[in-house]
């Protein structure tokens, strides 16, 4: 699967989608959720919650492993997924449809530090070797 273009990246594999309000949706991606296996839990953060860039805020579980999920950038989270505690393997199914939260960014221009799809596969890339 490639890498949605019209989304960002982070170095720890989360995808950010920026919403038409301004908010940002954000999720796992296809390449995280691959190598994570069948999701079976997701702890997503409290709304309200404010976080700072890099910062747990929600944990996935699979059969193989956990994994920490990190704020791309600071703000507030002003939703959770609850679709996904019935339905964790949507990660697997829809990476890029299932997110886990959204937030409210502190400052909108801290998204232009992200990468696009194109860094991303670099990056993606350089891991494997």
């Amino acid at each position: 699967m490639s890498n949605p273009t019209n989304l960002k990246y982070t170095a720890s594999h989360e995808w950010v989608r920026v919403e038409a309000d301004g908010t940002v949706s954000v999720g796992i991606t296809d390449h995280a959720q691959s190598l994570l296996g069948d999701m079976v839990f997701v702890e997503v953060p409290a709304m309200g919650r404010s976080v700072n860039a890099g910062e747990e805020c929600a944990v996935v579980e699979s059969v193989k492993a956990a994994a920490d999920v990190y704020a791309p950038i600071a703000g507030e989270v002003i939703a959770a997924n609850g679709d996904l505690d019935g339905s964790p393997e949507a990660l697997n199914s829809d990476p890029y449809g299932a997110w886990i939260f959204q937030m409210k960014p502190a400052n909108a221009a801290d998204l232009d530090g992200l990468m696009d799809a194109a860094a991303y596969q670099a990056h993606v890339d350089s891991e494997a070797h």
